[in-house]
């Protein structure tokens, strides 16, 4: 059902959102100061490209401070917009009993648009 609802994820949407995260994280690694957060927005590319079967947790090797530090700096720079954008959508698909697993995917997207710094991705 994964593999389902991945095409459907994809061909609807999902790879407007990646390429949309590849481009800024192009933007971002132009300069050698925003490499570790173009990094993390190849991180939730990955994550829009093939949403489902995959979940977001802690990583266990964090740089402690210095993740949230750059967590701090990443919620003011751009993760408020962005995680603003998908609880609109997710939202939006929720309204629907067919927009739900699209809706969960759109929130689990913004759990990590806040906090992407020590944080990995893995299959569920």
């Amino acid at each position: 059902m994964k593999t389902f609802g991945n095409i459907i994820w994809f061909v609807f949407g999902g790879v407007l959102v990646a390429v949309e995260y590849v481009i800024s994280s192009i933007g971002l690694m132009v300069t050698i100061v925003g490499i570790p957060f173009g990094l993390q927005s190849l991180k939730m590319a990955e994550l829009a490209l093939w949403p489902f079967g995959k979940k977001v947790v802690r990583s266990e090797t964090t740089s402690g401070c210095l993740a949230t530090l750059m967590n701090i700096i990443w919620f003011f720079i751009g993760g408020l917009p962005i995680a603003l954008t998908h609880l609109l959508f997710g939202v939006l698909f929720c309204i629907t009993i067919v927009g739900i697993p699209f809706g969960n995917q759109h929130f689990k997207l913004m759990k990590l648009a806040f906090t992407p710094f020590g944080r990995r991705i893995v299959d569920a």
